[in-house]
């Protein structure tokens, strides 16, 4: 099975009358998602190649049933529209936009945690999350994963999370689920999130994981993973090369005086039992080793 995703959700589409949200909406629904509305202030009562078109979110609910939102929106208006979404009963909310302002984007998600933790974010600025022949919500190229497990993948880079979903495909490596994290400092879901979810999904027989240089999430990560992980992890970390000080691609990737450092990562996911990969491919390589180990 997948995790956050079985396929059987309805999705309203922020932004679907904009050209992102339409390309990507309509991407999403050609792979069989199924989306059922569109949601942008002032074009209720249109449509967007049979889609229909509401003024708010609980609009947008109330006709369709829709219980995940796709945030397609600009990033002034990202924010607001995460915290409406938790307002209107939205269960998942997934959001690529990238460049929110961070107080905004801090405010939104505390709100979540504070005041509706029923409401899972996903992102913002992320690829979003797939489960391979059921559902994709967000920018992923459907044609690069593979249905049937045993693999889930969560990273926090949009470029090699779909690296990582093709090599596996190429080997005939099934994903169940690929969550996108995001590169921002605040992500409304963590590694540890993704982690536990995975060990409890009896599909799911390993995890490759593939993290950055700034912040701490690795380490906690490794922490999760000595202490209750029961399932094979792969690991890289990007940005290996990466000065101090300077911001490496997302704005979470920056290393502050000795934290947040690839070599740190890499050595606290070591100590855990993680394989960690030197580059990309080899973790792809490393996983395909374990799959076939445990005859998946």
């Amino acid at each position: 099975m997948s995790i956050f995703l079985d396929g059987t959700e309805r999705v309203a589409v922020r932004g679907l009358t904009g050209n992102q949200g339409r390309f990507h909406g309509l991407r999403n629904r050609d792979y069989g998602t199924k989306v059922v509305a569109g949601v942008t202030p002032g074009k209720g009562d249109t449509d967007v190649d049979g889609i229909p078109v509401f003024n708010t979110m609980t609009e947008a609910i109330e006709a369709t049933g829709a219980s995940v939102s796709f945030v397609v929106v600009p990033p002034k208006a990202a924010a607001g529209a995460i915290v409406d979404d938790a307002e209107a009963g939205i269960r998942l909310s997934v959001c690529i936009t990238e460049g929110i302002p961070a107080q905004d984007e801090a405010r939104a998600i505390n709100m979540l945690k504070d005041h509706y933790p029923e409401t899972r974010l996903i992102g913002p600025n992320c690829p979003g999350i797939i489960a391979p022949g059921k559902a994709n919500i967000g920018i992923t190229p459907g044609d690069i994963a593979l249905a049937g497990g045993p693999v889930g993948i969560v990273s926090r880079s949009g470029t090699l999370t779909y690296q990582a979903l093709h090599e596996l495909t190429q080997q005939g490596i099934g994903q169940t689920t690929c969550v996108g994290i995001g590169g921002d400092p605040v992500p409304g879901t963590s590694f540890l999130d993704c982690l536990e979810a995975y060990e409890k999904d009896p599909e799911t027989k390993a995890v490759l994981m593939i993290g950055e240089i700034g912040g701490s999430a690795e380490e906690q990560a490794a922490e999760y993973i000595a202490g209750t992980m029961t399932k094979p992890v792969v690991a890289y970390i990007a940005g290996q090369t990466a000065p101090p000080g300077r911001r490496m691609g997302h704005a979470g990737a920056i290393i502050s005086g000795s934290a947040g450092t690839a070599q740190g990562k890499m050595d606290a996911l070591s100590a855990a039992g993680v394989q960690v990969a030197k580059n990309p491919t080899e973790a792809g390589w490393l996983m395909v080793e374990i799959v076939r180990s445990l005859g998946a």
